[in-house]
């Protein structure tokens, strides 16, 4: 019997802007949506915990101050980023599991910590091998090598805002599966020479359906959507395909 495609809707940052993003909240409501994916992003705390945030200081996404690298777990744990504590990594990665969600784990170190980062979410993997799909990604060529050598096994997709001349050659060195480019990049001849490399391409970060319907004509495997309720026709039919 033939693999389920995978999703090709993922909603950004757990909830898109229809949620606290980053957070358990927005995980639930994605799902309660009817989303088969969602995305997030991990870095560690000032006590080396994988946790959800995207920026590398507190003020926006909490009621908290300072970098979230010299923040340690009880002061962390304590603030508000939407009505909950920022989730750990591996509660975000269960709750997925309960839903049947794929998640796609962004791993998004704090300057200097890149290796650090993804040898912590690599073990907390290893430890129990949490119980969801797993799909990693990372802008950060260090925590896409350590990841390679940590957990082989699971898929890692490199994230480009821009594409440098070596892009090809350091694809196939960090063995990925596939590139998520900003929307910017992606073009029918790239989409085309990356399959021929062996490589899917997804786009980040979407706002309209029909930019949606454009990309996947032109073979992109998956987009990144923030507004989920505008989306929400298409996820559900993607949803009904893949059963």
């Amino acid at each position: 019997m033939l693999a389920p495609p995978p999703p090709r809707y993922f909603a950004h940052r757990g909830g898109g802007t229809l949620a606290p993003e980053n957070t358990l909240a927005g995980i639930r409501l994605a799902a309660r949506l009817g989303y088969r994916a969602v995305e997030f992003d991990v870095m560690l705390s000032g006590s080396g915990t994988p946790v959800l945030i995207h920026d590398e200081t507190l003020e926006r996404t909490t009621n908290g101050s300072g970098a979230v690298a010299t923040t340690d777990d009880a002061a962390l744990f304590a603030l508000d980023a939407g009505g909950e504590p920022p989730p750990r990594f591996a509660q975000a990665v269960r709750l997925c599991g309960e839903f049947g969600l794929l998640a796609n784990v962004e791993v998004k170190p704090a300057s200097g910590f890149e290796r650090q980062t993804a040898q912590r979410v690599a073990a907390e993997v290893r430890a129990d091998w949490l119980a969801s799909p797993l799909l990693f990604s990372s802008f950060s060529r260090t925590a896409l090598q350590v990841l390679q050598a940590e957990i082989p096994d699971l898929p890692r997709a490199w994230l480009l805002a821009a594409l440098p001349d070596d892009w090809r050659a350091e694809a196939r060195r960090l063995g990925v599966v596939a590139l998520h480019l900003d929307l910017a990049l992606v073009t029918p001849a790239l989409v085309r020479e990356c399959a021929g490399l062996g490589l899917a391409v997804r786009a980040y970060t979407l706002q309209t359906p029909a930019l949606a319907d454009y990309l996947f004509g032109i073979g992109v495997a998956g987009v990144f959507v923030d507004p989920l309720d505008r989306f929400l026709p298409q996820a559900l039919a993607d949803r009904s395909a893949i059963g």
